[in-house]
């Protein structure tokens, strides 16, 4: 995508990503301090003139205004790291970009819905991602989950669906919203491998300490089945790999239901549980608390 345009215009984004990056470091900082974090406001205005300048592609607008992830954070940071504290400056830039830019995100959101049937040619993948990125910053501005809910309805097509699916789950986790799409989007693909795979990927990335209740309760679940090598990646791959708050949670529950879960993986697919278990290398660069655990 990037070789599309020209260098200037990866240049702009590589400066705006590495603002955002500099200023979830710094809320990373003040809220292990006790503060409350606090965003430049040339930072989120800069964030709302990139979602409306027309002159750029809206995948374009869609890659800027992505957070850089927690994984990607807690590299660039180092060491001592505390994921909840990662997560936290995270929901706090969010939440101040969709604040900042409310109406303007609302607006666009709106004339980027697809009035035509579905295309998957690539500017129409472009609003998509781009109208998907703005659900998710509006998703935590009041009547949020109403909103998810409504995208998740109407959908189309399955980027869409499942974009939604991930807003109120991340988003609104617990909620009669989250429970209401997750149940349809099960009763929907059941039958659907593939469908189902991401299902269970959306539920063992839902931040928070919950989390491995969540992904213990769904090992029972009758689609799961520890000897099938896609399903065990898609649920206890995810949740090692891509959930940072609720592997490491801190009391190190994550921890030991991850190492019975690899070891029981281990007796019908060892290469499977190797591949699991490198989830641990990145031990050293957590704060001493987990460290230990």
């Amino acid at each position: 995508f990037l070789a599309r345009h020209d260098s200037d215009a990866f240049s702009r984004w590589q400066a705006f990503n590495t603002l955002l990056t500099d200023a979830l470091i710094a809320a990373f900082r003040q809220i292990l301090g006790g503060e409350q974090p606090v965003f430049a406001q040339r930072l989120t205005e800069l964030a709302g003139n990139i979602a409306g300048d027309e002159a750029l592609e809206p995948a374009y607008r869609a890659l800027a205004l992505a957070l850089p992830g927690d994984a990607d954070i807690a590299r660039d940071i180092g060491k001592n790291i505390d994921p909840d504290a990662i997560q936290a400056a995270r929901e706090a830039l969010t939440l101040a970009i969709g604040s900042a830019n409310r109406d303007t995100f609302a607006g666009l959101y709106d004339r980027l819905a697809d009035k035509a049937a579905f295309s998957p040619d690539a500017a129409s993948a472009g609003r998509r991602a781009l109208r998907n990125i703005l659900l998710d910053y509006l998703s935590l501005q009041p009547g949020g989950a109403a909103l998810a809910i409504s995208h998740f309805q109407s959908a189309t097509n399955m980027t869409d669906r499942a974009a939604a699916l991930t807003v109120l789950a991340h988003r609104h986790h617990g909620s009669p919203e989250a429970i209401k799409a997750l149940a349809a989007f099960e009763t929907t693909y059941g039958s659907d491998p593939l469908v189902m795979d991401k299902w269970f990927q959306i539920q063992a990335s839902v931040p928070g300490p919950q989390a491995v209740d969540t992904v213990r309760a769904l090992t029972a679940h009758p689609a799961f089945s520890m000897a099938n090598p896609n399903r065990v990646r898609s649920l206890i791959g995810t949740f090692s790999s891509a959930n940072q708050t609720g592997f490491h949670r801190a009391d190190g529950e994550g921890y030991r239901f991850f190492s019975r879960t690899v070891l029981e993986v281990e007796k019908r697919n060892p290469q499977v549980a190797a591949r699991l278990a490198t989830a641990l290398r990145s031990w050293r660069s957590l704060e001493p608390g987990r460290q230990a655990k």
